[in-house]
């Protein structure tokens, strides 16, 4: 199942999603959001930048990352991190601690 999907199966609105970091950086600028979920690599990008911008904003993230929390930007190495592919219940868990947190 797609992420969007999930999310949107627990109850939650997906008000954006992009596919590269520069289309991510500009939606984590401008868009209204309660959590960003980031993809540690976008296209073979990091999304370093992205997660500054929405630490910038002070607004909760958390990553997904298919190389465990060694992929994770240095600055973000205490942000939760969510192996890939995950299940509905680890990411309902996830967003339910980090939305909790913010």
């Amino acid at each position: 199942m797609m992420l969007v999907e999930m999310v949107e199966e627990l109850g939650h609105e997906v008000i954006a999603e992009a596919g590269n970091v520069d289309e991510a950086r500009s939606l984590a600028e401008i868009e209204q959001y309660d959590l960003a979920i980031l993809d540690v690599n976008l296209h073979g990008m990091n999304v370093e930048p992205v997660a500054e911008v929405i630490a910038a904003r002070d607004l909760p993230l958390f990553f997904l990352s298919g190389y465990g929390s060694g992929g994770i930007p240095d600055q973000f190495k205490g942000a939760p991190v969510l192996s890939k592919p995950c299940e509905l219940e680890a990411l309902k868990r996830t967003i339910d601690a980090v939305l909790s947190n913010g």
